[in-house]
């Protein structure tokens, strides 16, 4: 499978500065490419973030924040070949990597914030009911959505804990709906390896 074109960095592959990421606290409801194959090839896992994040939207990289440990999570769980360092940017090579094992990342929310708790309720309801159409379209095997407690508001699940999830009204037959926690360094209750852990379980699962 081969992934949809995506822009390079804004930045051309600098580090941002704060300066950088404050340009980026902006209404743009699209400031980072998702990274899917083309055409329609279909997906094992596609991983849903909440919303990026401006370091994430500065360099169109997804997790791209340093100490975010999304990607450490991923590698020691044996989803991706290598270690990603998306912090300036994530690499054509890293992109085609991930499609060819059938993972595509993409958000539940656009908009771009310093922190996901900044989103509105209808945002993240928005998001929930756009999720639907699209899983609708594209028919993974698998969708993990990364974060729990937006997950409770944008599906109105205010009782539902991580793992596999009843599938909301409309929701595709055949695709799993899961639930993975949040993977910044602002989640006390996880580590690299406990996140590898439940993303190693929601593969088995895909």
């Amino acid at each position: 499978m081969t992934p949809v074109p995506r822009r390079p960095s804004p930045l051309g592959g600098a580090r941002p500065t704060r300066a950088d990421l404050a340009r980026f606290a902006t209404a743009d409801p699209a400031p980072r490419d998702d990274v899917v194959p083309g055409g329609d090839a279909r997906l094992r896992l596609l991983i849903v973030g909440i919303n990026p994040g401006l370091w994430t939207a500065a360099v169109n990289a997804p997790f791209a924040r340093p100490g975010n440990r999304f990607w450490p999570s991923l590698f020691r769980a044996g989803l991706t070949s290598r270690e990603v360092d998306a912090s300036r940017g994530l690499d054509d090579a890293d992109a085609a990597d991930l499609v060819a094992r059938g993972i595509g990342i993409t958000n539940l929310v656009g908009r771009a914030t310093a922190r996901a708790d900044e989103l509105t309720r209808e945002e993240l309801r928005a998001g929930a009911r756009r999720l639907v159409e699209r899983v609708a379209q594209m028919r993974p095997g698998l969708v993990a959505v990364a974060g729990i407690t937006a997950f409770r508001a944008g599906f109105d699940r205010p009782k539902a804990v991580l793992g596999p999830q009843d599938p909301p009204d409309g929701w595709p037959d055949g695709v799993r709906l899961w639930v993975v926690p949040q993977p910044s360094g602002l989640n006390a209750h996880e580590n690299v390896e406990t996140l590898a852990a439940k993303w190693a379980d929601a593969w088995r699962h895909a």
